[in-house]
């Protein structure tokens, strides 16, 4: 099975044509059937009166699910041949750090510019990146933050800094 998977990665074995759509499966399944198994600690109630856990596991299924529908797609004869490359952790950094950011400045800075910084940050990730395109993708997200959680769903969040509040 261990040369079976560094195969896998290495791009050696012609059972896997498709190694990316095969090692995103392999993470669907496994994210999926970690929240589906985690869920379970929950009660589950029913389809009529659900329990905090009843949705979680169905999502955990679903992804597990579709994990294995693109797992076994990276299989096919048909499947387009694709390789690995060498994994970026700047991208990951930058994702990573961006939500991170976003959760500890939210108290001090607001919404608005919490999710703005959260957007801009994070859109450094991208190789394709542009101001402008990132300023309007950051105004975007902080108007439709304020639209579904502040007037849709009525959760109160500081919006503005609160130096600025007070």
């Amino acid at each position: 099975m261990r040369r079976f998977f560094r195969r896998a990665s290495t791009g050696e074995s012609s059972l896997i044509k498709n190694r990316q759509d095969f090692w995103s499966g392999a993470m669907f399944i496994a994210l999926g059937g970690g929240f589906a198994v985690q869920a379970t600690q929950y009660s589950m109630g029913s389809a009529a009166r659900m329990g905090p856990g009843y949705f979680p596991f169905w999502l955990g299924i679903v992804l597990a699910l579709m994990g294995a529908t693109v797992l076994m797609s990276a299989l096919s004869k048909r499947a387009q041949t694709t390789t690995v490359s060498r994994y970026d952790f700047r991208i990951l950094f930058l994702v990573v750090g961006s939500v991170m950011l976003y959760g500890l400045t939210l108290r001090y800075l607001g919404l608005y510019l919490s999710v703005f910084l959260l957007v801009l940050i994070s859109s450094f990730a991208s190789h394709e990146f542009n101001w402008k395109v990132a300023i309007a993708n950051g105004l975007f997200l902080v108007a439709f933050s304020y639209v579904a959680f502040i007037r849709g769903l009525g959760l109160i969040f500081p919006l503005w800094p609160s130096v600025l509040s007070n």
